[in-house]
């Protein structure tokens, strides 16, 4: 009788630094709604994102933390795919600071380097991981 040995993708660890990276963000954007940006940009005069913009990029974050875990955990491509969705996502929220008169630069600057550091992370979650 032969036994069957299924081979298991490893994380890599391009992929390890992609996933630290994605960590990151997602827990960045899970603290989006305590930081109280809403309330500060109002009494400052500008206009931040509105509450719900920003829980739902807390759930995402949320997401994105617990595919990452699974991803280091298992090597699960589809956790690799959670990922990028939900960073997608994100993404696709922060756009707006863009196209929006009256957002300081700063803000415009903190954003682009967010979209940077997002499509490095995706480059080095979706890259193959080795079959053991």
């Amino acid at each position: 009788m032969t036994t069957a040995v299924i081979a298991r993708p490893t994380v890599t660890v391009k992929n390890k630094i992609g996933l630290v990276l994605a960590a990151l963000l997602g827990l960045s954007d899970v603290v989006g709604p305590f930081t109280g940006t809403d309330q500060n940009a109002q009494s400052e005069g500008t206009q931040g994102p509105p509450m719900p913009v920003l829980i739902a990029g807390a759930v995402l974050g949320l997401v994105t933390i617990i595919a990452v875990v699974l991803m280091w955990r298992s090597g699960s491509r589809i956790a690799a795919r959670i990922i990028a969705g939900s960073r997608i996502l994100s993404v696709l929220a922060a756009a707006p600071a863009f196209f929006a008169s009256g957002v300081p630069a700063a803000v415009v600057v903190l954003v682009a380097a967010v979209v940077v550091l997002t499509v490095l992370a995706l480059a080095l979650v979706l890259s193959r991981p080795k079959a053991v």
